[in-house]
């Protein structure tokens, strides 16, 4: 008597707060009235079926994939003995569970319905599938609308491998940091943000043919028990109960979700039995549940086979209680024909009548009509993987990290990182192997060296042995990888990882950043960093974004989800500026292809097996996104090297564009060049030569009567082809400093006397009064050294300082071999004319080898990264990395078309439509602009499309007569697979 009046009292509490919802409400099964088709399905097939067959519907058994035939020939017994109602599939691999489904379902007399664990994709289950993010990383997020996408994207992928249903989301409100067994599944610690998040998971679902189901009811985020072990107790009051806990389920409920589970706890507000699980209470599942609550759609209870229940009773009574106590889905049985039994006899005592078990089997039957059994296909297997593997789906589960990602604390202003040229940086992984993607992102951004101690637990004597290198780095990057989500163990963290971080943040002399790539809870044993961020997951994309959160590809938008200490409360997250460096994106996210973008495979293969280049990098971006970044072949015929993104490449002529011209632009921009005067003007010992009235401008346009090239080491070696020892010398000296090859210098003159040949050099002829446009080395050689007089400065020391180290890149430069092992340069051609050697990492160019590697014309190094960023800074017109490199907009006046007659920019080039095979695509604008090189290089940029192309290979090895990278056109036809990757707007949608 005194338990009914005590249960009366709480259903009457419940009542007052509000959890009775009134008959207006939407329907709480998500299911619309019944249509007549429904009807009629429903009823044919519920009639069709044997009472023991009924009595199977309600079971959902575990099956797996990747066991023995003796497990599958037992599941598929149940099915076709006791015709189960569905299958939980668990461990294994997508293709064979696909193979395992259309078993199944062709055994079953009733469409199967197959269910999944799901919460952050398929992987949470299945090996070769993508993982997408658990639910406290979506927490963090910005934009719910992220969650409604990934719902999207993984109910699309279950319904295309042959499920209908996902147990997701949790909609538990985690209030307990010490919560083992929910923690970062939650969307945190507060319920408007729990239902938020869960309500915009659940449409994602069921909007595409997945049916949802909330869990785990009434809430079990105020718990530090697992209850895969244990029952756990959850001592709460009728208030907070009402207020925290079931608010996100009451709200799911009046969305319309389809399903919820109940989970395996003990709650003492209702029960007084210290092992009556809620899965077995029927004061929650039908008093509070069906009743006060007036859920209607369908109940599952959790695992069966949970050891906090399972343990307790003998086979087949936990499934007779949990249906008596309302559930309408008994989940992973372990014993089905004892359960059946069990439960016959719970009719025959009149403890559940047959009306109740009719109307969930009627119930399920609804559910299976609305998952579209009824018109059942067999899943597509042959093309399982790519109908999985939709590119969409990266786009997805890239921006859910790129909102996450929490800049927590901040107090030194140091994220993002922006003077790249006064940081000396270094990066320490922990926890992750040494060729991690988060390592390997950061140096895309700038030179900065890398230490991995893979060992999470590693002793103190490694870190001791690190801590010595470090001196000379003035910012130090530690990352926590490999983390796990167990309280009790410190989330991952090792005592010697912890001790070295606090003696990185003693240093007075460094800047410290702590990089949290795990639970948030842990961010209780580093809260003191002055500079702390968090990336809450630890996998290669996360590990692709943080990084470009802390240089500023990304802006930083999360914010934590939970509080972790006093100092470090929920909803804590600092904004962080976007310095339009260049980022990493999948095609699809700048509205490009990914599968069209795939043809430069072919193109890039078919170079390499025809010989036009033993091997290639092939860069495309737009919108300020690297979404295609390959590296092909080998660095020669032999296959020896293989070329890697960080091969380096001689850009011969494209050294015009990236060195010379920059420097040209720097000067007009900063108004210390007038285009328009002569250069007579700059170089004032062109003054009584034919060149005194050229101005800057006609020199930039190739239309300065400047001669294609002049004979300059020719008149350096002998007639035997010997090197004439006035110009080179075998040893270094003050007066002979740079290579020409290794072991052979150029005399400190050679410049000198290079500069006088030109001077002394003849026109070409005018034409009706006007000189020719003529493409000419020696325009960019004049411009080289009108921009060192007006700088005082040398070319390449001016270019290091105001370009190339502001922007962080690390390969580009003159003279390789000065920084770089031979090793990391793709050769160019065995020279037998003038050097007699093989070329790597001295300049091809003969006339910029003779000026020691340094010329106005050639002699630049760099991998495509590199010259990437340098293009994107112009292309974005001087803006790259919070700063300005040009102050006016005078990168668009120098690329833009000049006249109708000449298709060159100033110092750029531009494609020319009037030949079908030209140097830029003709799915281009006229817009675009570039440049290419002899070596088998080019760049264009399309400000109109804001895409940025970069190709470099080697095709002049090992010999430069080798023209079929042109003969068979490679560079212009990847060109035109960029264009034709552009989706229409339709196309995007349907992605």
């Amino acid at each position: 008597m005194g338990k009914d009046i005590r249960i009366g009292l709480v259903l009457l509490i419940v009542a007052i707060t509000g959890l009775i919802v009134s008959s207006s409400a939407p329907s709480r099964d998500g299911l619309r009235p019944a249509t007549v088709a429904e009807q009629h399905w429903v009823d044919s097939v519920f009639n069709s079926l044997s009472p023991d067959h009924r009595l199977g519907q309600l079971f959902m058994v575990a099956a797996y994939s990747n066991k023995t035939p003796k497990h599958v020939n037992y599941t598929e017994f149940l099915v076709r003995e006791y015709n189960i109602g569905g299958l939980m599939f668990l461990q294994g691999g997508p293709r064979r569970q696909a193979i395992l489904t259309n078993r199944y379902q062709a055994a079953a007399r009733t469409p199967l319905l197959i269910a999944m664990d799901a919460e952050w994709g398929l992987n949470m289950r299945l090996d070769s599938s993508m993982h997408f993010a658990k639910q406290m990383t979506l927490g963090a997020m910005d934009d719910p609308q992220l969650v409604y996408q990934m719902g999207r994207e993984i109910a699309l992928k279950l319904r295309t491998l042959g499920v209908q249903v996902s147990f997701s989301p949790v909609m538990d409100v985690n209030s307990n940091p010490n919560n083992p067994v929910i923690g970062n599944r939650s969307f945190g610690e507060d319920k408007e943000q729990v239902t938020k998040f869960g309500l915009n998971y659940i449409r994602g679902l069921q909007d595409h043919g997945v049916i949802a189901v909330a869990k785990h009811f009434p809430g079990h985020g105020d718990t530090d028990i697992d209850s895969h072990i244990a029952l756990p107790v959850i001592n709460t009051d009728m208030a907070r109960l009402t207020n925290v806990d079931l608010y996100p389920f009451q709200k799911s409920f009046e969305a319309g979700v389809m399903g919820v589970m109940v989970g395996h706890l003990y709650m003492p507000l209702f029960d007084t039995v210290r092992t009556q699980s809620a899965t077995i209470s029927r004061n929650l599942v039908t008093g509070l549940l069906k009743e006060k609550m007036d859920y209607r759609g369908l109940v599952f209870t959790d695992a069966l086979n949970m050891k906090s229940v399972s343990n307790l009773y003998k086979p087949g009574e936990l499934d007779a209680l949990a249906l008596l106590a309302g559930n309408d889905v008994l989940l992973f049985s372990e014993d089905v024909p004892m359960a059946i039994q069990k439960i016959k006899q719970l009719i025959a005592d009149n403890k559940i009548s047959q009306e109740d078990i009719d109307y969930r089997v009627r119930k399920i039957l609804r559910a299976k009509y609305w998952a579209g059994l009824n018109r059942l296909k067999p899943v597509d297997v042959p093309n399982l993987m790519t109908n999985l593997n939709r590119p969409l789906s990266r786009v997805v589960q890239q921006g859910i990290y790129e909102h996450a990602t929490t800049v927590v604390r901040n107090e030194d202003d140091l994220l993002p990182f922006a003077h790249l040229d006064t940081l000396k940086l270094a990066s320490i992984t922990i926890g992750a192997p040494n060729d991690n993607e988060f390592a390997a992102t950061m140096q895309r951004y700038m030179p900065c060296s890398t230490y991995a101690v893979t060992n999470r637990y590693a002793p103190d004597s490694t870190f001791t042995r690190l801590l010595g290198k470090l001196g000379g780095y003035n910012t130090v990057v530690v990352s926590l990888h490999n983390m796990n989500n167990t309280p009790a163990h410190n989330y991952g963290l090792g005592d010697g990882a912890l001790k070295f971080i606090k003696q990185l943040q003693a240093n007075p002399n460094q800047k410290t950043v702590v990089v949290v790539m795990g639970n948030s809870y842990a961010l209780k044993y580093v809260e003191d960093a002055r500079t702390l961020v968090c990336g809450y997951e630890d996998n290669y994309v996360s590990q692709a974004v943080v990084p470009q959160v802390l240089f500023g590809a990304l802006p930083a938008k999360g914010r934590l989800p939970v509080t972790v200490t006093e100092k470090l409360l929920a909803g804590t997250g600092l904004p962080t500026p976007d310095f339009r460096r260049l980022r990493y994106a999948s095609p699809e996210a700048v509205g490009m292809d990914s599968k069209v973008l795939a043809q430069i495979d072919n193109i890039a293969t078919e170079a390499i097996a025809y010989a036009a280049t033993p091997g290639c990098q092939v860069l495309v971006a737009k919108d300020g996104a690297v979404v295609f970044d390959k590296s092909y072949g080998y660095a020669t015929y032999d296959k020896s090297q293989p070329i890697t993104d960080e091969t380096i490449y001689d850009l011969a002529s494209v050294s015009k564009v990236a060195g010379t011209l920059q420097a040209i632009m720097w000067l007009k921009d900063e108004g210390k060049l007038n285009l328009d005067n002569k250069v007579s003007d700059y170089l004032t010992d062109l003054k009584g030569t034919n060149k005194k009235d050229m101005t800057v401008r006609e020199v930039l346009l190739h239309q300065a009567g400047l001669k294609a090239g002049i004979p300059t080491w020719e008149r350096t070696v002998t007639r035997t082809g010997g090197l004439k020892p006035t110009f080179y010398a075998s040893a270094q000296t003050d007066d002979f400093q740079r290579e020409v090859i290794p072991g052979t210098y150029v005399a400190r003159t050679a410049e000198d006397s290079v500069w006088t040949w030109i001077k002394r050099s003849s026109l070409l002829p005018k034409i009706k009064g006007s000189y020719p446009t003529e493409y000419s080395d020696l325009s960019f050689i004049i411009l080289k050294r009108l921009a060192e007089k007006t700088l005082n400065q040398p070319l390449e020391a001016f270019l290091q300082q105001n370009f190339y180290a502001p922007l962080g890149l690390n390969t580009m430069t003159y003279n390789p071999l000065q920084r770089f092992p031979k090793s990391c340069i793709a050769p160019t051609e065995n020279d037998t004319y003038f050097r007699h050697a093989q070329l790597q990492g001295t300049v091809h160019d003969q006339a910029a080898a003779l000026m020691g590697g340094i010329a106005g014309h050639a002699g630049l190094f760099s991998n495509a990264n590199d010259l990437a960023i340098l293009m994107q800074m112009n292309l974005q017109n001087g803006r790259y990395g919070g700063r300005r490199f040009f102050a006016t907009p005078v990168v668009a006046e120098f690329a833009r078309q000049q006249s109708a007659t000449n298709r060159r920019g100033l110092g750029w080039d531009h494609g020319d439509p009037s030949k079908p095979e030209g140097p830029t695509s003709n799915l281009s604008p006229a817009a675009t602009f570039g440049h290419t090189g002899f070596t088998g290089t080019c760049v264009w940029m399309d400000p109109d499309n804001k895409i940025l192309y970069v190709f470099l290979s080697n095709r002049v090895y090992p010999d430069a007569g080798n023209n079929k990278l042109r003969q068979y056109n490679i560079r212009t036809r990847i060109h035109d697979v960029i264009y034709k990757s552009l989706q229409t707007d339709a196309a995007q949608a349907k992605n």
